[in-house]
């Protein structure tokens, strides 16, 4: 099948230099395959575009006024070309994306002024939630997930590694002591998180070296939005697990506290998913590459 874009850019070439063997000199292409590709074009067009002489080309009436269209043609391809390569310099247009209620409060909210310096033509929408979405029907270019993945036609690029703490307020551990084994957590009460993922939403998961262990702890209430999971904690209601990231502030002024250090939760990962595409748009790269530099740069925060 000919390329006819090629074809124009050969003819418009041969028209230019008034010689095949020239154009094919200049185009670096066999004069055999400059001659051919002209031929094939107007065949294709059903007109003859050009007059050879043994010494020289020269254009016919309807060639002339074909490559004027031909360097119309061409101009706007280089032009639409150049302006997606500035695109991608400076990216612009709405960008969905969907995350967990952590990352978006403590993680991408506090450095967001950063995000519009870099990209102030982007316009970012922020969809915050921990179900599972389907990209495509939803009209969402790309989700950041925590925890282990489920098959899915989605293209994943992990970000990083959250460590997790187990940790409670000054006030409850004064109260009710400070935990020294996850078997004393019988003695504890905890504030439990649920998700449409998971079910076991009464349990605390702990690691030590290559034992995995999760302990049933009792409760008053389980909640389902990370802004009120911590707030609950700060207010004494038990205890909690969640990706120090988040809590950090939080441990540093000394509001929460970490206990059982010697029994953490496993490592958590992050990973940015979209859609299957070949060319990711220059948006979504970005969007990427500053989250993934936000999760890498939070050393407290990988294991």
């Amino acid at each position: 099948m000919m390329d006819r874009i090629q074809a124009m850019q050969v003819f418009v070439r041969v028209a230019e230099a008034g010689s095949f063997i020239q154009a094919a000199q200049t185009l670096s292409l066999p004069a055999s395959t400059v001659t051919s590709s002209v031929k094939n074009l107007e065949k294709y067009l059903q007109v003859r575009l050009l007059n050879r002489t043994t010494r020289r080309v020269s254009l016919t009436p309807e060639g002339a006024r074909y490559l004027v269209q031909c360097r119309e043609i061409l101009e706007l391809i280089e032009h639409t070309e150049s302006s997606l390569t500035e695109d991608a310099k400076r990216p612009q247009g709405r960008l969905r994306v969907d995350m967990p209620g952590g990352i978006a409060h403590f993680i991408v909210m506090p450095n967001l002024q950063d995000f519009y310096r870099r990209y102030p033509d982007i316009y970012l929408m922020i969809g915050v939630n921990d179900r599972q979405v389907d990209l495509v029907q939803e009209g969402i270019d790309c989700v950041i997930r925590t925890g282990e993945l489920n098959d899915s036609t989605l293209i994943a690029r992990p970000l990083g590694q959250f460590r997790w703490v187990t940790c409670a307020s000054a006030a409850y551990l004064k109260e009710n002591g400070i935990p020294q084994t996850p078997e004393d957590l019988s003695h504890h009460r905890a504030i439990h998180y649920f998700s449409g993922q998971d079910r076991r939403a009464g349990e605390m998961r702990f690691v030590s070296g290559t034992e995995k262990i999760s302990v049933p702890v009792s409760g008053a209430a389980a909640v389902n939005e990370t802004g009120l999971y911590i707030k609950m904690c700060l207010e004494g209601f038990g205890l909690m697990q969640l990706a120090e990231r988040v809590v950090s502030d939080h441990l540093q002024e000394g509001r929460l506290i970490e206990v059982l250090a010697d029994w953490q939760p496993a490592s958590v990962p992050v990973t940015l998913l979209y859609p299957h595409q070949r060319f990711l748009s220059p948006a979504v790269r970005v969007f990427a590459d500053w989250i993934a530099e936000l999760v890498r740069d939070g050393d407290s925060a990988i294991s």
